[in-house]
């Protein structure tokens, strides 16, 4: 079916991610704000919005393999996210700060952006271990109890926190701050393109930066497009049911 300009971007992208590419490459924001329509995002940025639905028809029509995570059961979800991407942010996390350690000392007085950008960087990943735990002991846990509840039909005991799009709706406010953190990161960076006088430490730092924002990208996506939407629907289900 042909891409149009009234389909949710984050519904679009949960569906094939390739188009996740499309959007990027106009500045636009699937992840965190993915509840939009391509029109309103189109308006906001004053874009050409057959330009953005041409190349978003000519990638969803080319044939490549991509993991269709939107088919995937909540608790394979919940656990590749868990073990994928928050993975990835404890281990880069720790590889990265010393890196920015080291071109601020090097390189600050020369480019002071320098730490600005160690600055939102150190206040994001601790941000994010906070906002990792709090999903790896109170959300996902829950998650897979209504996966497995529903493929047992069996009863499970209502969370302390009344309703699942409670701890949710946290979540997605977290994802947006870390988002804002990510795009001044990028701007000071100059999305993320080292100076002349660029040490190769001062290449790799922010090649790694640019590494991140983009795993980020996709851990955000995952929850907010896929593993969120489709938790809250199946509560709602259970509930109809009376397994709840």
């Amino acid at each position: 079916m042909e891409i149009n300009e009234h389909q949710i971007i984050g519904e679009l992208v949960a569906n094939d991610y390739r188009t996740a590419s499309v959007f990027k490459n106009y500045g636009i924001d699937f992840c965190c704000q993915g509840n939009r329509t391509i029109a309103d995002a189109v308006e906001k940025k004053k874009l050409d919005t057959q330009a953005v639905l041409r190349d978003l028809n000519s990638v969803a029509e080319t044939k490549d393999a991509t993991t269709d995570f939107n088919s995937w059961p909540l608790d394979l979800l919940a656990d590749y996210i868990e073990k994928k991407h928050h993975r990835y942010v404890e281990a880069k996390s720790l590889e990265i700060k010393p890196y920015l350690n080291k071109i601020c000392s090097v390189h600050g007085e020369r480019h002071p952006e320098l730490f600005e950008i160690q600055q939102q960087f150190n206040a994001s990943v601790g941000e994010l271990a906070a906002h990792m735990k709090k999903e790896e002991f109170i959300l996902f846990p829950f998650i897979r109890k209504l996966a497995k509840a529903s493929l047992e039909n069996a009863l499970i005991d209502a969370p302390s926190f009344g309703t699942i799009q409670n701890p949710i709706v946290m979540m997605h406010q977290e994802h947006e701050t870390e988002g804002d953190r990510f795009r001044k990161i990028e701007a000071l960076s100059n999305n993320y393109t080292p100076p002349d006088d660029a040490c190769n430490t001062y290449r790799v730092t922010f090649a790694l930066l640019n590494e991140f924002e983009q795993d980020l990208h996709l851990h955000i996506h995952l929850e907010n497009n896929i593993l969120f939407p489709k938790s809250i629907e199946l509560e709602k289900e259970l509930l109809a049911s009376n397994v709840v």
